[in-house]
């Protein structure tokens, strides 16, 4: 299984942008797919994640009710949707699959290449 994250750019504060994650492979409902972000200096932290099978999500709560997680099964994509962006929401964002609804990114074995989010005031 391969992951491709893409969709990152440069918005303003406020604007809204839509990441994607293609999966390449055989997705079992089993698998939770995550996104994680990480910021120059900073460690790298849970965004939010959905289960592939039931569509149960999970968010940090810096992103909760701004940040939207989505599927498509029938392209074998996941989705983040960002509105609201702030600057502190730059960072470069990875989507990640993992076998547990986790925001420890010590429980996904698979890691796309990341995308990178740049939020200017």
């Amino acid at each position: 299984v391969q992951l491709q994250a893409s969709g990152g750019g440069l918005v303003q504060t406020g604007d809204s942008l839509r990441l994607s994650c293609a999966i390449s492979g055989r997705t079992f409902s089993s698998s939770v797919l995550g996104w994680f972000r990480q910021a120059p200096g900073k460690k790298r932290e849970f965004v939010a994640l959905l289960s592939w099978g039931a569509g149960h999500t999970l968010y940090a709560d810096s992103v909760k009710g701004r940040f939207t997680i989505s599927r498509d099964k029938a392209d074998n994509t996941v989705y983040l949707q960002m509105n609201s962006l702030k600057s502190e929401d730059a960072a470069i964002y990875y989507c990640a699959k993992g076998r547990y609804r986790s925001s420890s990114s010590d429980d996904y074995d698979t890691w796309g290449q990341g995308t990178q989010v740049t939020v200017s005031s």
